[in-house]
């Protein structure tokens, strides 16, 4: 097997998951002497535990890092390796849900999923309509219900129709598969809500 049609897809992976693992939101309220996210509010790595703090500033912060850091990871691999963006994209998910560094739990993955998506738009490969709507869909359930985890699961799941509706059903799979796999991740929060438990955002456990 020649490795040199391997080392492309190896590189983007790789390259994907450890920019997709950097746990910012353990690392700025560390920086920032809010102690260890890890043991504040529902011990989840985003920007919805780290807000908990009561530091918005690094609330946001972890926010639009955890969306860039996908975005980076496809760009170079796109600008390195031609056509290795959508493997970059999930190996940086899941770089984000599993990171080495912080024993395989991170984070929900929500923004990470945005920041895919937005990668998408720079591309060329969908229309700014789909960040649009994916952030539409976040921001609007989220003002709407006040739940944190549906707002996400919401936006997560409407990633792959709108890419579908766009005629990109290639991308709208592999969405899709992401999309489980935030649903998996908020397996907790699903059980929560069934249970009628599930705080809303401003309570004392909402991730």
């Amino acid at each position: 097997m020649d490795f040199d049609l391997l080392a492309g897809p190896l590189l983007a992976l790789l390259l994907g998951y450890l920019l997709g693992s950097i746990p910012f939101g353990v690392l700025l309220t560390r920086i920032g002497g809010a102690g260890d996210l890890r043991e504040i509010g529902s011990g989840n790595i985003g920007a919805t535990n780290v807000l908990r703090t009561g530091r918005k500033a690094l609330a946001a912060l972890t926010l639009l890092l955890d969306i860039v850091k996908a975005t980076a990871a496809m760009l170079i691999s796109d600008a390195l390796f031609a056509g290795m963006a959508p493997l970059a994209a999930l190996a940086a998910l899941l770089g984000h849900l599993y990171p080495v560094w912080l024993g395989f739990r991170g984070g929900k993955g929500v923004a990470t999923l945005f920041g895919i998506v937005a990668g998408y738009a720079l591309l060329g490969d969908l229309s700014w309509a789909a960040p649009a709507a994916y952030a539409s869909i976040w921001l609007g359930a989220l003002a709407f219900t006040r739940f944190s985890s549906v707002a996400g699961m919401m936006a997560a799941l409407v990633a792959p129709v709108v890419a579908a509706a766009l005629g990109r059903f290639d991308v709208a799979l592999l969405f899709l598969g992401m999309a489980l796999l935030i649903l998996w991740k908020h397996r907790g929060n699903l059980e929560r809500l069934l249970a009628g438990i599930e705080p809303r955002v401003g309570g004392a456990r909402n991730g």
